[in-house]
C-alpha cells in the first residue's frame, strides 16, 4: 500500500499514490464533495491507527500485566511486612514494659528491704528502751528503798539517841 502526500490546506491531497495510475480515481475521493473523501480517509487512518494500537498492546501488555502482577505480588509483600514489623514493634515495646515492670520489682523489693531493715531497728530500739526503763525502774526503786532504809535508820538513831538523852533514875543499892 502507499502512502499519499500531506494534505493541502483545504484537506485535498497534493499526490495521488504511486500504486495508482494517472487516469485512476483515489479511493476516498470522489467528484460529489471534498468531505466525503476525507471521512473515508479518516476511516482508513482510523484502522490503521486502531490496528497499530492493537500491535502495541498485544506486544506490551503481556509485559505489562506481569509488571502489574509483580507490582500486585510486592504491594502485598509490602503489607505483611507491615504487619510483621508492627507485631515485632509491639513485642519490642512489651520487652520494653517487661524490663520497666521488672526495674520496678526490683526497686520494691530494695524498698522492702529497707523497709525489714527498718522495722528491725525499730523493734531492738524497742527493746533496748524497754530495757532501759526497766533498768532505770529498777536503779529508782532501789534508790527509794535506799533512801526509806536511810530515814529508818535515822530514826532508829534519833531514837536511841533520845533513849540514851532522857534521865535514867539512879540506881540504889
Amino acid at each position: 500500500m502507499s502512502v499519499p502526500g500531506p494534505p493541502t490546506s483545504d484537506g485535498v491531497l497534493a499526490s495521488p499514490p504511486d500504486d495508482l495510475g494517472s487516469g485512476e480515481q483515489m479511493p476516498g475521493l470522489s467528484d460529489t464533495s471534498p468531505d466525503e473523501g476525507l471521512i473515508e480517509d479518516l476511516t482508513a487512518e482510523d484502522k490503521a491507527v486502531e490496528q497499530l494500537a492493537e500491535g502495541l498492546l498485544s506486544h506490551y501488555l503481556p509485559d505489562l500485566q506481569r509488571s502489574k502482577q509483580a507490582l500486585q505480588e510486592l504491594t502485598q509483600n509490602q503489607v505483611v511486612l507491615l504487619d510483621t514489623l508492627e507485631q515485632e514493634i509491639s513485642k519490642f515495646k512489651e520487652c520494653h514494659s517487661m524490663l520497666d515492670i521488672n526495674a520496678l520489682f526490683t526497686e520494691a523489693k530494695h524498698y522492702h528491704t529497707k523497709l525489714v531493715n527498718i522495722r528491725k531497728e525499730m523493734l531492738m530500739l524497742h527493746e533496748k528502751t524497754s530495757k532501759l526503763k526497766v533498768k532505770r525502774a529498777l536503779k529508782l526503786q532501789q534508790k527509794r528503798q535506799k533512801e526509806e532504809l536511810e530515814r529508818e535508820q535515822q530514826r532508829e538513831k534519833e531514837f536511841e539517841r533520845e533513849k540514851q538523852l532522857t534521865a535514867k533514875p539512879a540506881k540504889r543499892t
